[in-house]
């Protein structure tokens, strides 16, 4: 019998930006074209979208169906749930006492090779137990979904052992079947050489290649393998071996590439075919070719160079120019980024990165749904996709980046569920 209801009917939208329309990641001006519509409804059954539109045209389509439950949007803004691609949401400690060092001017890198940065946040995450590392991930998965993240990627790397590495990534897991953001895991073993591998970086790459990855892949723990590609930390060359092993296990490719030094980076994400190259800011236009033909998604994490207090920032204009595919994400992380706002995001995203507002929510939503392989079903709003939105307290796009410092959402809905109500977590989120 055909099922005649509609679980949920969100009406009244003052404007419901859809990012419909394409199929592959936005570039040139095509990140600018949001499928912005006035007066807009989203008709939800079963947790994805059965219409969206105007309103009216919306109604007439669900004409002699039985609404469950209706959300008048007072006129707001709705958007597809924004999705933060790269983050570092599972780890162990903070490291506020290093925000001295970097008001001196010492610079990450040297921060890290004194045995700081990365290398703390290992320690820390060692000491801490599963369950200890579950409530503080929890709480910044909370405070995420509360700025409207509706789906996150989490990389590991803060074990840096198989059993820390596996750890961590057991965590995510747990976070993903328990909590109403979708995580999309990614093992980063190779995120930093740890202390007792120090001057023998061949050796640990090999503990990664041939010791973790296959046991990462029989747990089933990770969807993506990403390398920390910069002086000091892997190699051109390391990094290929590894990506390289870890495409024979079946493993999406990702790389932290260009963040500080033209390395090459980009153009070993071009060579390899990666999902998505992240970071970026020293990357060269010849990189960003090679990323353009093998239609590499750039992520710039805008809040990182903010935080480090660096004079620049990924050049997202000349890629968006050149015809690169920009996601943006929050690099949440205890150290270079320690930030759960995807808002603060879009403003930086705005101010120092060149972007306009429209830019910036393609970037948050189909764009970086691409970076980690959702497109099909998150990232824009469209009949069958899963019905993941965002209800801002907001009068069009530009007054999100622009009113920066407060939180503007008013309510999620994830997969047809209310999970956040006047800006609260529901009771059953």
């Amino acid at each position: 019998m055909e099922n005649k209801t509609i679980d949920l009917l969100i009406h009244h939208i003052g404007l419901l930006v859809t990012m419909r329309g394409k199929a592959e990641p936005r570039t040139g001006r095509d990140m600018s074209e949001v499928g912005a519509i006035p007066m807009g409804a989203v008709a939800i059954r079963d947790g994805n979208i059965f219409a969206v539109g105007r309103e009216g045209d919306v109604r007439a389509q669900i004409a002699g169906m039985t609404v469950k439950q209706e959300w008048d949007a007072n006129g707001r803004l709705v958007t597809p749930g924004l999705i933060d691609p790269h983050t570092h949401l599972v780890h162990g400690g903070s490291r506020e006492h290093e925000l001295s060092l970097k008001l001196k001017g010492v610079p990450y890198l040297e921060i890290l090779a004194q045995g700081g940065g990365i290398l703390s946040t290992v320690r820390a995450t060692r000491a801490a137990t599963e369950q200890e590392l579950f409530t503080k991930a929890k709480k910044s998965l909370d405070r995420m979904l509360l700025f409207g993240a509706t789906t996150v990627e989490a990389k590991s790397g803060y074990g840096l052992s198989v059993e820390e590495e596996l750890k961590q990534l057991r965590v995510v897991k747990k976070l993903d079947q328990c909590h109403p953001v979708d995580l999309v895991p990614t093992f980063m073993g190779a995120h930093a050489v740890p202390e007792e591998y120090r001057g023998r970086s061949a050796e640990y790459v090999e503990l990664v290649i041939r010791e973790m990855l296959p046991e990462v892949k029989r747990q089933g723990l990770a969807e993506f393998c990403d390398v920390f590609c910069e002086h000091g930390v892997f190699s051109v060359e390391e990094s290929r071996s590894i990506l390289t092993a870890a495409r024979e296990w079946g493993f999406g490719l990702k790389l932290h590439a260009d963040e500080i030094e033209p390395m090459g980076g980009a153009q070993l994400a071009g060579e390899l075919g990666c999902i998505s190259a992240e970071h970026l800011l020293a990357a060269t236009d010849e990189g960003l070719s090679a990323m353009r033909r093998a239609g590499v998604v750039a992520v710039c994490l805008p809040a990182t160079s903010f935080n480090l207090g660096l004079k620049t920032h990924a050049r997202a204009r000349t890629m968006i120019e050149m015809g690169v595919p920009v996601a943006l994400s929050t690099d949440y992380n205890p150290g270079s980024s320690p930030t759960e706002s995807l808002q603060l995001v879009m403003t930086l995203g705005c101010l120092n990165l060149g972007m306009t507002p429209e830019e910036v929510m393609t970037a948050m939503t189909i764009n970086a749904a691409h970076a980690i392989g959702r497109a099909d079903t998150i990232g824009s709003l469209e009949v069958g996709k899963q019905a993941d939105l965002v209800i801002f307290d907001a009068p069009n796009l530009a007054y999100l980046p622009y009113h920066f410092g407060v939180n503007h959402v008013n309510a999620v809905i994830k997969k047809g569920r209310v999970v956040v109500s006047e800006g609260r977590l529901a009771e059953s989120g």
